[in-house]
């Protein structure tokens, strides 16, 4: 898909998820929400399944030059009716691995999926990042994203 500075952008694989949850895990949100076993969950299976299955649905990962999975990212084309019928995108999930932080991977994705965006119609891209996630979110405020809703959640 996409190759940069020693990284490959690829779609991800089924063998990609456990490398993908394990990045999830490795925060203090992510630890809380992630089960992280040997074997792992078939829900994270399934869930793969289903994203993989879905057309407007892409989970990539960032590969190193020696085939290492450092990085991920879900992009979702959501087409709708404001904005005129306009399509928009929302990024999620963004990860690198610990040990590969603030080595650009990260940027690497997001300007994947900003490029993406724009060549599926996208008239904007959004992302949601929590809001104790404070070097998160100077990282994509440093990529051109700019604060603009108030988010909120329901969990069940």
């Amino acid at each position: 898909m996409s190759a940069n500075s020693s990284i490959t952008i690829r779609r991800a694989r089924r063998d990609d998820v456990a490398i993908i949850v394990g990045m999830l895990a490795d925060d203090a949100l992510g630890s809380a929400r992630e089960r992280i076993e040997d074997p792992l969950p078939e829900s994270y299976f399934t869930a793969f399944a289903k994203v993989d299955r879905n057309p407007n649905i892409q989970l990539v990962v960032a590969e190193d030059g020696a085939g290492a999975v450092v990085g991920c990212l879900q992009l979702c084309i959501l087409p709708g009716l404001s904005s005129q019928g306009a399509s928009r995108a929302l990024i999620e999930d963004v990860r690198v691995a610990s040990h590969r932080r603030s080595g650009g991977i990260g940027e690497q994705l997001v300007q994947w999926a900003l490029t993406e965006a724009r060549a599926k119609g996208c008239v904007l891209v959004e992302l949601l990042t929590h809001s104790s996630r404070v070097d998160a979110q100077r990282f994509y405020e440093r990529l051109g994203f700019k604060r603009s809703h108030v988010g909120m959640t329901v969990r069940f």
